[in-house]
């Protein structure tokens, strides 16, 4: 088998690491070079993980490599996949796509006009009680399912995420994405309809963006969705994932609590309590899917339309807010 050559395009985004990581532990799997802009911070990266820091684009892109991963700030997303998919790079771009519909349509079509792979990261799918989850409705365990709660918690992440122009909006643009990639995973349904209300409501003095969002949505077949996203937990909190989904349905509910595979670890030397999970890790299965089908000449399992779509819903979510009525998807 040969060897499979990736490169990481920026290091912003904090899931970066556990891409890498990912990568790192794969046979036949290469990680190659590292791009950023940010010099300091690539070459830290490079150290850390073995690699090759490139400071030029062009000269990045040049290299062999058969894929990327793009972790950069939202509002760079397009900039980037456009100059790897004109490379030839097959390309792993990270949640949300794009920061407006716009450009993750041109993001997309970019990618079909170089005729090269886009996959778009959202790794709860590979969270194994969602992926049972799905299973169970797929099977018709619930019926007909009328209604879904959720709930996507996370410590603010400071930065370039509170800062509009790079990320395109706070809590909500961050968080619900994730929700409403798995709800159309895991209904098979598309939304039609959206409502929000935005808040900053914990940190006033430091955000100029919003930090809690409560999103009501409709999908095909009237199923009601409502999901609150936030920064809400502490930064002593256990983890960054606090997703939760209750389904309704004819024949009973199903709830998951996403990240639930861990045991509690009291660490003294940190000072506090942390989480240590037993379950697969899911940046693991998104990054082993996305180096398949670089071999395989296909686009990853979660698509660039996948991404698209979650966009659309997001930014109606913020139309909304604005409005102060429900929008149209």
């Amino acid at each position: 088998m040969s060897t499979v050559k990736i490169g990481i395009m920026s290091f912003a985004h904090m899931h970066a690491h556990g891409y890498a990581t990912g990568l790192k532990a794969l046979p036949g799997v290469e990680l190659a070079a590292i791009y950023d802009d940010d010099a300091k911070r690539g070459k830290a990266m490079a150290a850390a993980f073995g690699t090759v820091f490139v400071a030029d684009l062009k000269a990045f892109l040049a290299l062999d490599t058969a894929g990327v991963i793009i972790t950069s700030e939202n509002a760079r997303h397009r900039a980037m996949v456009e100059a790897a998919a004109a490379a030839g790079k097959w390309i792993l771009c990270e949640k949300p796509i794009a920061p407006t519909v716009e450009d993750a349509k041109a993001i997309v079509a970019a990618c079909k006009k170089a005729k090269v792979g886009l996959g778009t990261a959202f790794p709860c799918r590979y969270v194994q009680p969602l992926m049972a989850a799905k299973a169970q409705l797929d099977a018709g365990a619930l019926g007909e399912v009328y209604a879904v709660t959720c709930t996507n918690h996370g410590q603010c992440p400071g930065g370039w995420f509170s800062d509009d122009a790079l990320s395109g909006g706070g809590a909500t643009m961050d968080h619900t994405v994730h929700v409403a990639d798995l709800l159309r995973w895991m209904l098979g349904k598309e939304f039609t309809k959206v409502y929000c209300e935005l808040g900053n409501q914990l940190h006033k003095d430091t955000l100029k963006t919003d930090d809690l969002g409560c999103v009501h949505m409709e999908m095909t077949g009237g199923v009601q969705v409502t999901h609150t996203a936030s920064w809400s937990r502490p930064k002593s909190f256990y983890t960054w994932g606090d997703v939760t989904m209750d389904f309704i349905g004819e024949k009973g509910v199903l709830t998951v609590d996403a990240f639930n595979q861990k045991l509690t670890v009291f660490d003294d030397k940190l000072g506090r309590g942390i989480w240590a999970p037993w379950g697969d890790n899911p940046d693991h299965g998104l990054v082993a899917d996305f180096v398949a089908a670089v071999r395989e000449r296909r686009d990853p399992t979660i698509t660039g339309i996948d991404g698209l779509r979650a966009t659309e819903v997001t930014v109606a979510a913020y139309r909304a807010a604005c409005s102060g009525r429900m929008v149209k998807v």
